[in-house]
C-alpha cells in the first residue's frame, strides 16, 4: 500500500523529526498532542493537529484508546508512534492491525518476542547469541543461589523495563533481599510487571549498539554506535562508530544483531543492544529496542539513509532498498543530549519558559530539536531539548568539530547540561575514547571532588 496521511502519536524532537521525514515524502501529517502541547513547535509544523488528552501522559500520549479514536477520526493510513510512550506497545500495534491502521513497527509478536527481557534472552540463545549469566528471580532463596553460581556483584533487571527503572546493582550478599524488593517495587510502578530477574554485573563494560533493519525476509545492519556515557543508565553521548573496537570483534556483534533480527523474521528499524565486557574481550545480548532511538542521527550521518524515510518504505510493504553489500559507511558522528536539567544540582530538571535558543549551523552539523524562543519546557515530559550532531572525516575531526558546536550554543529561561557537555570534551580520557559505562560516574565524582561544577 501507498500511506499518503499519517498520525504522528509522539511530542518533541521526535516529532518534528518525523514531520520533517514526511513533508520530503510528500505525505501528509496529523500530530496527535496533548493540552500542554497544542502551542508548541510539532503543533506548527504538521498539517492538522488533533487533541488526544490533558497533559498527564496516562491520559493522553500512553493511551491507546485515545491514539486510536485519533487516528480513525483523521482517517490517516498509518501511525508513527517515534520513540518511549506506545512505541513499543503491544496494544497499540494489535489495535492499530484491528482498525486496518499502518503500525510503523514491527509485528505484534516481534514486540512480545524483544518486550519481555527473558523471552528475549531465549530468543538470543536460539540465534546463536553469548547472554550474561544469569536467569529469573524466583524465591528469594533461588536469588541467593543464582547470586553466589554467577558471582558477585550482580545486576536486578526488570522483565518488562527499560530506560534504567527496575535496574539496581547489588554488591554485597546482605543487600540482596532488599535490593530485590525494591526493584520489584519500581517495576510494578513503572510498566506494571513486578517481575525480575538476575545477570552478573559487568564491572568494565561498554555500550555497544547495532542497528538494523529488516522488511520481514531481509535483514541488514547499518553499523553500530557507542552508547557509554550514561548516568543511572540514561545515555547523555552517543558516537558512530563505537570506537577501538577490535575488527573481529565489531563482525561478530554486527553478525549476531543481524542474526537475531533474522531469527525474529524482523519488519521494521530495531536496534540491538550488545554489552562489551572489556576485561574479557567479549561481548554479551542485552536487549533489543524494537523502534526508533533517540541516537538515530549519528547512524543516519555515517551511512546517509533517512531512518524514517525507511521505516515508512518497509510498514508499505516494500523489501529493502540495500543489500549488505551496498551500505557504505563513512567518517564518525557524534551526538549530545541537550536536557534541561541542573547537572551542578544532581540533575534537577528545570521546567519553564526558553527565552533564548541560539544553535550552531554549519557543515557537518545537525540540530534535531523542537525548542525556539517562547517555547514551554512542561514538567511533565522527558527533559530533552535538543539532539546536537556533528559528523567528521574521523574521531578527531568529530571531536573538534562537537567542541564548537556547543561553545555555540547558547539556551535561555531554563537550566541545561549544556555546560556539562562542554567540560566533558574536554577531557582527556573523552578524546582518547573507547571508555566503559563507568567512566561518565567517575568523571561527577572527580567533579564533586573538586569542589563543585562550571555553568
Amino acid at each position: 500500500m501507498i500511506i499518503r496521511r499519517i498520525l504522528i502519536a509522539n511530542r518533541g524532537e521526535i516529532a518534528v523529526r518525523v514531520i520533517n521525514s514526511c513533508q520530503r515524502l510528500g505525505i501528509e501529517t496529523v500530530l496527535a498532542a496533548s493540552e500542554a502541547d497544542l502551542g508548541s513547535l510539532a503543533a506548527r509544523l504538521a498539517d492538522h493537529t488533533v487533541c488526544i488528552g490533558p497533559a498527564k501522559s496516562s491520559e493522553s500520549y500512553l493511551s491507546v484508546p485515545a491514539v486510536i479514536a485519533a487516528a480513525k477520526a483523521s482517517r490517516v493510513d498509518a501511525i508513527h508512534p517515534g520513540y518511549g510512550f506506545l512505541s513499543e506497545n503491544q496494544l497499540l500495534a494489535r489495535a492499530c492491525d484491528e482498525s486496518g491502521i499502518v503500525f510503523i513497527g514491527p509485528t505484534e509478536a516481534q514486540l512480545d518476542a524483544v518486550g519481555d527481557k527473558l523471552k528475549a534472552r531465549s530468543h538470543a540463545i536460539a540465534a546463536g547469541l553469548p547472554v550474561v549469566p544469569g536467569g529469573e528471580i524466583g524465591s528469594m532463596e533461588e536469588a541467593r543461589a543464582l547470586a553466589e553460581e554467577i558471582g558477585w556483584p550482580i545486576l536486578i533487571k526488570a522483565v518488562g523495563g527499560g530506560g534504567g527503572r527496575g535496574m539496581k546493582q547489588v554488591h554485597e550478599p546482605e543487600k540482596l533481599t532488599e535490593t530485590i524488593e525494591m526493584a520489584i517495587a519500581e517495576a510494578q510502578a513503572a510498566f506494571g510487571d513486578p517481575r525480575v530477574y538476575m545477570e552478573r554485573y559487568v564491572d568494565s563494560g561498554r555500550h555497544v549498539e547495532v542497528q538494523v533493519l529488516g522488511d520481514g525476509e531481509n535483514v541488514i545492519h547499518l553499523g553500530d554506535r557507542d552508547c557509554s556515557i550514561q548516568r543511572r543508565y540514561q545515555k547523555l553521548v552517543e558516537e558512530a562508530p563505537a570506537p577501538h573496537l577490535r575488527d573481529a570483534l565489531r563482525r561478530e556483534m554486527q553478525q549476531a544483531a543481524v542474526a537475531f533480527a533474522k531469527h525474529l523474521k524482523y519488519k521494521g528499524l530495531g536496534t540491538v543492544e550488545l554489552l562489551v565486557d572489556c576485561r574479557r574481550d567479549t561481548f554479551y545480548f542485552l536487549e533489543m529496542n524494537a523502534r526508533i532511538q533517540v541516537e538515530h542521527p549519528v547512524t543516519e550521518a555515517i551511512c546517509g539513509l533517512d531512518l524514517v524515510a525507511e521505516q515508512i518504505s518497509v510498514a508499505e510493504g516494500r523489501r529493502l532498498r540495500l543489500t549488505q553489500d551496498e551500505v557504505r559507511l563513512s567518517g564518525h558522528a557524534i551526538e549530545c543530549r541537550l536536557n534541561a536539567e541542573d547537572w551542578s544540582r544532581d540533575f534537577r530538571p528545570s521546567p519553564g519558559t526558553v527565552t533564548e535558543a541560539v544553535f550552531p549551523a554549519g557543515d557537518g552539523i545537525r540540530v534535531d530539536t523542537h525548542m525556539q524562543e517562547g517555547a514551554q519546557v512542561p514538567p511533565y515530559y522527558d527533559s530533552l531539548l535538543a539532539k546536537l550532531i556533528v559528523h567528521g572525516t574521523d574521531r578527531a575531526d568529530a571531536v573538534a568539530r562537537m567542541r564548537q558546536a556547543l561553545g555555540r550554543c547558547r539556551i535561555g529561561g531554563v537550566t541545561t547540561n549544556l555546560p556539562m557537555h562542554a567540560e566533558l570534551l574536554e577531557q582527556r580520557e573523552f578524546a582518547a575514547g573507547g571508555f566503559d559505562t563507568g567512566y561518565f560516574p567517575r568523571f561527577l565524582a572527580e567533579k564533586i571532588a573538586a569542589g563543585g561544577f562550571n555553568g
